[in-house]
């Protein structure tokens, strides 16, 4: 709000709440929708692996925060509705396979899930109780099923994005309705349309606005104050505004303020043809590129060359490989016990002789991310980025009570 960087202090100590705007599942995921998640995957920290840059979330040990990261999907809209009928699907089969489509584009990524990931469609109550604080606090009105927030009531309204009031117009944002007091109020809910899901409302049937849903989420999650929001520049206005101001009318309290809290937003990519490339086939020319040792140097320095400075700059590389190997063991399903014991299991069978074991332990644990590294006459294992092994090959079975370690 006040576009100045300061101190990082979490409302409280040790404990941080953040909230991400996340995607309206009607389509397959680009390259925008990408880089939203990979800066917040990564608020806290940059980190390097071999030939790939990682860029990881710290959720729960970063500099001792406690991290819970909300990122929500809008599942039902006016974009799905409109995608829904031009494919004769139905709305909410087409949106939940989209939200499904971009779990997947997520790991592949190797972006950590964020701590709760809600659905508008699961938290109608939610939203419904929101929208009804809001009319008995008076900065709301009904008109035949439809509820519009009154941007008059609110003061401060355009403060969080710059606009003033009486330079907001009808467009492509805010829809030309006569029945709006200002034309800028905005729809906290939508009276239902032939052929259109609906949910039951003290306002007749009906479905939330675009708005709405954040915030209700995002106070059911995190309360109406936490640290940080986070989402793409593009939506600071009318999206997070609107949230901001509904918000501060439920609770009747200022939110969002600068102590304490932050907002980030992630710079707008065009959509243009390039911006609007699957992630899954960004991905695949990517590591075409990357299998090129002649181009290898020219990605690394031309994708994550700002990265790399920072973690020069800024973190100790000892560090950051201890957090990205806890990071690697969570995500294999593993301990630090049940890579040792494998360790000195596979250097017993290397001193047998049974080379077809000790490769296949080997080969396992880099399927799930675990790189063994020989180093004289120790091993150590490294994070590394997991590929399917054989799919004819046996299985590395993690012992319960495994023996003690050559190294670590």
């Amino acid at each position: 709000m006040i576009k100045t960087t300061e101190d990082f202090k979490p409302l409280v100590p040790g404990k941080v709440g953040m909230y991400v705007c996340g995607v309206t599942s009607y389509d397959l995921s680009h390259i925008g929708h990408a880089r939203a998640a990979v800066v917040f995957d990564s608020s806290s920290g940059l980190y390097s692996c071999f030939t790939y840059v990682i860029f990881l979330m710290l959720h729960n040990d970063y500099e001792g925060y406690e991290v819970t990261y909300v990122r929500n999907f809008t599942d039902i809209d006016d974009k799905i509705i409109h995608k829904a009928n031009e494919l004769g699907e139905d709305p909410l089969s087409l949106s939940n396979r989209f939200c499904e489509e971009y779990l997947i584009d997520m790991d592949s990524l190797q972006c950590l899930l964020p701590t709760h990931q809600p659905r508008v469609t699961d938290h109608m109550e939610q939203i419904k109780d929101m929208i009804t604080q809001i009319i008995n606090n008076g900065f709301a009105y009904v008109v035949e099923g439809d509820v519009f927030f009154a941007v008059d009531k609110f003061p401060n309204y355009g403060q969080l994005s710059g606009q003033k009031l009486e330079n907001t117009r009808a467009g492509e944002r805010v829809a030309v309705d006569t029945r709006k007091r200002n034309p800028a109020d905005f729809a906290l809910w939508k009276a239902a349309k032939p052929g259109e899901p609906s949910w039951e409302s003290p306002w007749g049937p009906g479905r939330p606005g675009w708005h709405i849903e954040c915030s209700a989420m995002s106070a059911h999650y995190l309360t109406f104050k936490f640290d940080i929001h986070g989402g793409g520049s593009d939506l600071a206005f009318p999206h997070h505004e609107n949230e901001i101001t509904q918000s501060a009318a439920a609770c009747q309290k200022a939110i969002w303020k600068p102590e304490g809290g932050c907002g980030t937003d992630v710079k707008k990519v065009g959509i243009t043809a390039d911006a609007q490339k699957c992630i899954n086939k960004l991905r695949e020319e990517f590591e075409t590129k990357m299998s090129d040792d002649l181009s290898t140097s020219h990605i690394l320095i031309g994708a994550f060359q700002e990265a790399l400075k920072f973690i020069n700059s800024s973190l100790s590389m000892l560090k950051v490989l201890q957090q990205l190997k806890e990071k690697a063991l969570k995500r294999a399903g593993l301990t630090e016990q049940d890579v040792l014991g494998l360790i000195e299991e596979r250097a017993i069978a290397r001193k047998n002789k049974d080379f077809s074991r000790s490769d296949r332990i080997s080969v396992d644990l880099t399927a799930k991310g675990v790189a063994l590294m020989d180093v004289g006459r120790e091993t150590v294992w490294r994070p590394c980025v997991p590929f399917e092994p054989e799919q004819d090959a046996p299985s590395v079975v993690v012992e319960q009570n495994p023996p003690s370690a050559v190294s670590s």
